[in-house]
């Protein structure tokens, strides 16, 4: 066990940890980060709603401070796992309650309904005309007159339904 420690630095301040000490550190949280996300679940990479994101930003954190040596491995690792836990709980809460799902994920907002766009809601989020054409043009359309439904959604792309022809 002292030469775990010792090939790890643990118990040695971080700056002056060695290449190799910070090396093991990187491999072995590069595999338990690799666990932790697949723990998450998919949609923890897939969705990128703010709900996700804010899992991803303090995960990176909370494990590049173990590689660094400013945090112990173990403690780290076991916060990472109890992170991604409550990712999953919030997540199947979200599912059940659609009123906490719109709380902690957001909503989706209706931009174009009918060829109709509103203005307000465009407003509303920051959105300006050559937005809204760029949003169309990635999205296969030319014009709002072709647009049966274009929806703002919680993950901040615009969703576009054209009209039958």
């Amino acid at each position: 066990m002292e030469m775990l420690n010792s090939a790890l630095g643990t118990g040695v301040d971080a700056l002056h940890l060695t290449t190799v000490q910070v090396t093991l550190r990187a491999v072995i949280i590069f595999a338990a980060t690799l666990c932790i996300v697949r723990f998450a679940d998919k949609r923890f990479f897939a969705k990128k709603t703010a709900f996700d994101l804010i899992l991803g930003f303090i995960l990176a954190s909370m494990m590049a401070r173990a590689v660094n040596g400013s945090e112990q491995l173990l403690p780290t690792i076991a916060a990472g796992f109890v992170l991604a836990l409550l990712h999953r709980i919030l997540g199947l809460l979200a599912c059940r309650w659609p009123r906490f799902a719109g709380w902690i994920k957001g909503h989706g907002q209706i931009l174009i309904e009918d060829s109709s766009v509103d203005h307000a809601q465009m407003r509303r989020h920051h959105l300006g005309e050559d937005d809204l054409a760029e949003e169309l043009r990635l999205n296969g359309v030319e014009n709002p007159r072709e647009v049966k439904l274009a929806r703002l959604e919680r993950s901040g792309e615009v969703s576009v339904v054209r009209r039958q022809p």
